[in-house]
């Protein structure tokens, strides 16, 4: 079986900044497994509401999350810099597919793939939690986001 090749930064057309934390090792001196996926949620969350310009949290509609997965390539520790890759797979009219990927920045800027994964976010009403249309503010940012990732291949 021949496996996939590694994520390269210019896959996505938003690199995010995420910093390992010192409880994020393990027993075995490595960040550790499930830390990964905070890290994507991290990323993603912030991003959007940086790229909104709308806390999130105070929306009528909100992102849950459905699926995630997560491909170890290479592993992590503290004390390291992070960018997470984010770009879109799918864009509905109530769900967002991310891609994603998690670089550790080396020495001389370079960035090397520890791991790549899938997030999706499901809107549903805050109350009710029924699914509903993405929030204008968070479909305006990601259909930004599709524009940009079609322009990066």
């Amino acid at each position: 079986m021949t496996r996939p090749a590694l994520p390269v930064p210019q896959d996505y057309p938003v690199l995010w900044p995420v910093p390992t934390r010192w409880d994020d090792n393990d027993h075995y001196g490595h960040v550790n497994n499930v830390t990964y996926y905070s890290y994507f949620d991290t990323a993603v969350n912030a991003w959007l509401m940086s790229a909104s310009g709308t806390d999130i949290r105070q929306l009528a509609a909100i992102g849950i999350v459905a699926e995630t997965s997560c491909t170890f390539h290479n592993e992590l520790t503290f004390p390291e810099q992070l960018q997470v890759g984010l770009s879109i797979e799918r864009l509905g009219q109530r769900s967002v597919v991310y891609s994603l990927a998690i670089f550790a920045e080396r020495e001389g800027g370079t960035l090397k793939p520890a791991a790549t994964g899938r997030f999706v976010h499901v809107y549903v009403d805050r109350s009710s939690r029924k699914p509903t249309e993405i929030p204008t503010a968070i479909a305006a940012a990601v259909a930004g986001l599709v524009s940009a990732a079609e322009n990066v291949n």
